[in-house]
C-alpha cells in the first residue's frame, strides 16, 4: 500500500520515466495593454474615416465624432487625460493585422458584431454601443412612418440601393418575407442611389441607418425626408479589442457602461461634481465617492467620474454627434435607455 501511494507521487510530480507531465503554461508575450498604453503616454484608438458623426478630423487637425468621444473616454480612464490619445485611420483591410499586431489599442465602430468576426478573428467588443441596421428614408409628406415599405395609394415602391452588397440582398429577403411587391431600382455606388432618390426617381432610399441619415443631411431640402423608425436588419456596433487581455477589455467594457449607467442616473459633465456629495448609493459608487469601483480595473477609484466629467455620459455623447445637437439629427430609438423604450443597458456598478 505505501509502495503505490509512493508511487502515485512520483508520477504525479513527473519523476518516473513515461510519467506524463503537465503542459507548461504559456507566458505572457508582452505587457498588458494598459502598462504599455502608460509606458507610450496616450492610447491608440484605430477608426474608419472619415465617418460623419462618428470620426472626423477638421483642417486644423482636429479630431471629433461619437467614435473620438469614447477614445477620448478611454485615454481619461487609463492617464486622467482625454487628449492623450492618437487616431490610426484604417482601412478595411488594416484594421485586424493593426489591432493584432498592437498598432493600436482599440478598434472603434468600424464593423458590425457578428460571430464570424469576433470569434473567427480572436476580437472581443467591448460592448454595443450603437445599435444599427438597415432602414428607409422616404418623404415627409408621404408619411412612411409605420409601414412604409408598403407604398403610397397601394403601388409598388420604387426603392433605391446600393447593387450587390449586403442592402440589395437584405431588401430583397425583407419584402419576400413580408408578401409586398417592390421595384427595386439599384445602383453602383450609395452616393448615386442617394441622389437618384433625391432627384425623385425613387419613392424610399434604403441603406444603413448611419448612411440614412449622413445622406438625409445632404440632400436639397433635408426637413421633407424622414428615416422611418422600421428596421429591416441588425447591425450592433461597439469598440474591438484583441482576445487574451482581460484587464485591458474590461476597462474598455466598463467605460462605456460607466456612461450608460450615469445617463441612467441623470448625471453628466455638468452635475457630476455635486453627485460626489450625494446620497443615492449606485451615483456614490459610480464617482467614486464610496468603495473602490476602480481597483479590479487598475483604474483609479474615481476613474468614472473623471470620464463623466471630461467627456460626458452617453446622452451627451450621442446628441452632439449624432443627435439634436448635430447636423444628423437622429432620434435615440434603439438607443435610448431601456428604462425609456431602448435597447441601450448597463450593469450597475455595485
Amino acid at each position: 500500500m505505501k509502495f503505490a501511494i509512493l508511487l502515485f507521487l512520483l508520477m504525479a510530480f513527473g519523476l518516473v520515466a513515461g510519467a506524463p507531465r503537465l503542459a507548461a503554461q504559456p507566458e505572457s508575450k508582452a505587457s498588458s495593454t494598459l502598462q504599455e498604453i502608460r509606458r507610450r503616454g496616450v492610447v491608440v484608438c484605430g477608426a474608419t474615416a472619415p465617418a460623419p458623426g462618428f470620426a472626423v478630423m477638421d483642417e486644423a487637425g482636429s479630431w471629433s465624432g461619437f467614435d473620438i468621444d469614447f477614445c477620448r473616454a478611454l485615454a481619461v480612464a487609463a492617464l486622467d487625460d482625454p487628449q492623450k490619445i492618437r487616431i490610426e485611420t484604417l482601412q478595411q483591410k488594416q484594421r485586424l493585422p493593426a489591432l493584432h499586431s498592437g498598432d493600436v489599442d482599440v478598434l472603434l465602430s468600424g464593423a458590425p458584431w457578428t460571430e464570424a468576426r469576433e470569434a473567427g478573428h480572436q476580437l472581443l467588443y467591448g460592448a454595443i454601443s450603437f445599435y444599427g441596421g438597415q432602414g428607409f428614408l422616404g418623404r415627409r409628406a408621404w408619411g412612411p412612418t409605420g409601414e412604409p415599405w408598403r407604398g403610397a395609394g397601394g403601388t409598388p415602391p420604387r426603392v433605391c440601393v446600393q447593387q450587390g452588397g449586403s442592402s440589395e440582398l437584405n431588401l430583397a429577403q425583407f419584402y419576400r418575407e413580408h408578401g409586398v411587391a417592390y421595384r427595386p431600382v439599384a445602383f453602383g455606388s450609395l452616393e448615386e442611389a442617394a441622389r437618384a432618390y433625391d432627384a425623385g426617381d425613387c419613392d424610399l432610399f434604403s441603406a444603413d441607418l448611419v448612411e440614412l441619415h449622413q445622406w438625409r443631411s445632404r440632400l436639397q431640402k433635408p426637413d421633407d425626408h424622414v428615416v422611418a423608425p422600421a428596421l429591416i436588419s441588425k447591425s450592433p456596433l461597439g469598440p474591438i479589442v484583441r482576445q487574451g487581455d482581460d484587464q485591458w477589455f474590461n476597462v474598455v467594457r466598463w467605460t462605456l457602461f460607466a456612461m450608460v449607467d450615469a445617463e441612467e442616473l441623470g448625471v453628466d459633465a455638468k452635475t457630476v461634481d455635486a453627485a460626489l456629495s450625494s446620497d443615492i448609493p449606485d451615483l456614490r459608487r459610480l464617482v467614486g465617492s464610496d468603495g473602490d469601483f476602480g481597483e479590479g480595473l487598475g483604474l483609479r477609484p474615481d476613474w468614472a467620474y473623471r470620464v463623466i466629467h471630461e467627456v460626458g455620459n452617453y446622452a451627451e455623447v450621442f446628441d452632439r454627434n449624432l443627435g439634436k445637437s448635430s447636423p444628423f439629427a437622429m432620434e435615440r430609438r434603439q438607443n435610448a435607455l431601456w428604462s425609456k423604450g431602448g435597447l441601450m443597458y448597463a450593469p450597475p456598478v455595485r
